[in-house]
């Protein structure tokens, strides 16, 4: 059912183990090139543009993209009360862990007169991607609203796809989750074209639309499909976003100490996500590595969503890779920057503060992935694809901004001045340095002509 790689006994540079380790066949750049004509067609025709692509992509055309407060207030009173208990508590958690992410100001006194402070500046509005395709992710509206939230940002916007089932509206437990997070600026559109959406704003087409349909964000978090990915790399710039979270990835690095049932359940776990989404066990344990197979084959056939499942275990983007030991693992891991990483080893932890490119890491066996998925009090809006080598996940660093405020007297600038001329000269930018000499000029000029 999964494809094994060798790795033992092969000394390979990091751009032969980046190019011998699984990945998806089609990758965000492929992706991108189907996503360009898309936000051109939302950035030209608006909300019409928006109905036509959701009756393509989504087999509904909404009458209301922006969802009725209404609809929002039904949904949450409709919400089965263990539902409404866990997301709760998910939030609950999830705000607490954020709450101690607030950057703090400083101010640093360089000499008398010469200070520099850091502000730290929340963006003025965002747009939340919450995807609902295959699955319901009430979890992802915790995960972006929460971190928006202890920011500090004062604009909220969440979009997610339309559902049939529910008269082209988002899935109500979506609806519910916003509700409960006092977020009331909700949209009904899925896939690219909503990153599009939040990126460029999209005028009213229809009466129920107003004249602007939805104001463009100034920053676009949140995970989808691969085809989210792309959008979101192609509006890069255009707004900030959070990393390039597409198809979900776990690895796992497991030795002869792991429970093969464990392992194999959360592989399997993760798999149910999207035909695209990787499971990864690195090991050095040929053993292990049997079982966990065995058990990947009897938990995939009798899931749920075993069809699914098994396409995403069976996709060149999953695979057992098998190791010399734990240290090249270590190495494996680290060059895959997985977007999930589960430490199931002998010596868990002093292994994972080893770790330099995760999304987010999972430490023992009692640390599954799952868990970060609604109430470890983590984020689970991660890096994928690698991004994690340069990415962080989803927190209120996301949402804020650092700014220097220069505050310094004459005399402080007096200090420096001959020290700036001179560095400006050798710049060949000497109106630099005459803006500095023009200070002390025009005092010296005044004072001689009061003399």
């Amino acid at each position: 059912m999964i494809q094994r790689i060798d790795l033992r006994g092969r000394t390979l540079s990091r751009r032969e183990l980046t190019d011998a380790l699984p990945r998806a066949e089609v990758r965000v750049e492929d992706a991108a090139e189907r996503v360009a004509p898309i936000i051109a067609r939302v950035r030209e025709h608006g909300a019409a543009a928006l109905r036509d692509l959701a009756e393509r992509f989504d087999g509904v055309r909404p009458e209301h993209l922006r969802v009725p407060a209404a609809a929002l207030a039904d949904a949450l009173a409709g919400l089965d009360a263990d539902v409404r208990a866990g997301l709760e508590e998910a939030i609950r958690r999830v705000r607490a862990v954020h709450a101690a992410q607030r950057p703090v100001e400083h101010t640093v006194e360089l000499a008398d007169g010469a200070r520099v402070r850091q502000r730290w500046i929340p963006v003025r509005r965002v747009g939340l991607y919450v995807p609902g395709g295959l699955a319901v992710y009430p979890s992802t509206v915790v995960m972006n609203a929460v971190a928006a939230q202890e920011a500090g940002v004062g604009e909220l916007v969440v979009t997610s796809p339309p559902q049939r089932e529910n008269d082209g509206l988002p899935h109500p437990t979506v609806l519910a989750a916003c509700a409960l997070l006092g977020v009331d600026e909700v949209y009904a559109v899925g896939g690219a074209q909503a990153v599009a959406m939040l990126a460029y704003g999209a005028r009213g087409t229809e009466p129920q639309d107003g004249d602007v349909l939805c104001e463009p964000v100034d920053v676009v978090t949140g995970p989808g499909n691969v085809y989210v990915a792309a959008a979101k790399r192609l509006v890069r710039g255009v707004v900030g976003i959070d990393a390039e979270a597409g198809p979900t990835e776990i690895a796992v690095l497991a030795d002869d100490t792991a429970d093969a049932d464990h392992v194999a359940a959360d592989l399997v776990s993760q798999a149910e996500h999207d035909p695209m989404a990787a499971a990864v066990l690195v090991t050095p344990s040929e053993a292990l590595a049997d079982a966990v197979e065995a058990r990947v084959a009897v938990r995939a056939g009798a899931t749920k969503h075993a069809e699914r499942v098994a396409e995403a275990l069976e996709g060149s983007q999953s695979a057992v890779v098998l190791v010399d030991d734990l240290e090249q693992g270590l190495e494996v891991v680290d060059a895959y920057g997985a977007e999930h990483l589960e430490i199931q080893t002998a010596d868990a932890v002093a292994l994972a503060d080893r770790v330099r490119s995760a999304g987010a890491i999972f430490v023992g066996p009692y640390a599954p992935v799952s868990l970060g998925d609604y109430m470890a009090g983590s984020n689970h809006v991660l890096p994928t694809g690698g991004s994690a080598h340069s990415s962080s996940g989803l927190g209120v660093h996301s949402f804020v901004r650092a700014v220097h405020v220069v505050e310094y007297s004459r005399d402080a600038l007096g200090e420096l001045a001959d020290r700036i001329v001179a560095v400006a000269d050798a710049e060949d930018l000497p109106a630099h340095g005459e803006a500095v000499r023009a200070r002390f000029e025009a005092a010296a000029t005044t004072d001689e002509a009061h003399a």
